[in-house]
C-alpha cells in the first residue's frame, strides 16, 4: 500500500481533482482509498442516540450499520497514523489523503494562483509534483490543475516505481 497527501490551501482545488482522479486510478486497476482530514470535530451520530450512548459507556471501537453503509467510530489520534491507515480493509493499493499535512508521507501539492498564496511546502517535505492552474518553475515536476487525466498518469507511474 502506498500513501499521498494531497496537500493545499483551502479552495484550491483539491476535493474537485481527487474526485477526478479517483475514476481513472480505478479504471487503472488500482484499489484506491481516501481520507479527508478537517479540523472539525466530526461525528457520524447524534448525542442521545444509541451508538454515542455506547461510545460514550466506553464500547470502543463502535460500528453503526445501515441498510447501505456502515461507519466505524474510534477515538483520534492523529500522531498514530499507521494505526489509522492500518483499519483500511480490504487493504488499499493506494491511500489518498487529503491532508493531515503532518503524516510523513510524500506529497501532491495543489496550487490556485488566484488565491494568491505561496506554495504551501515546508521545508523537508517529500514533494513528488506540484498540480497548479499556471505552470511554475520548481525543483519538481509542475503538472495542470485543469489535466486530471495527466495527474492520475503520474501518479499511476510514480505507484509502479
Amino acid at each position: 500500500m502506498k500513501t499521498l497527501a494531497i496537500i493545499g490551501y483551502s479552495g484550491s482545488g483539491k476535493t474537485t481533482l481527487l474526485c477526478a482522479i479517483v475514476p481513472l486510478l480505478r479504471e487503472a486497476g488500482l484499489r484506491v482509498a481516501a481520507i479527508k482530514a478537517t479540523h472539525h470535530d466530526v461525528r457520524w451520530d447524534e448525542p442521545g442516540k444509541d451508538s454515542w450512548r455506547l461510545q460514550q459507556a466506553g464500547a470502543e471501537p463502535t460500528l453503526l450499520v445501515g441498510p447501505e453503509r456502515w461507519y466505524l467510530s474510534r477515538p483520534a489520534a492523529p500522531e498514530d497514523w499507521q494505526a489509522m491507515l492500518a483499519t483500511l480493509q480490504p487493504v488499499p493499493d493506494l491511500v489518498l489523503s487529503e491532508g493531515n499535512r503532518d503524516w510523513p508521507i510524500p506529497r501532491l501539492l495543489v496550487h490556485r494562483a488566484a488565491l494568491g498564496r505561496d506554495l504551501r511546502w515546508r521545508a523537508g517535505e517529500e514533494v513528488l509534483a506540484v498540480a497548479s492552474d499556471t505552470p511554475l518553475k520548481i525543483g519538481v515536476p509542475c503538472l495542470d490543475l485543469n489535466d486530471p487525466p495527466a495527474i492520475a498518469r503520474f501518479l499511476l507511474h510514480w505507484y509502479g516505481e
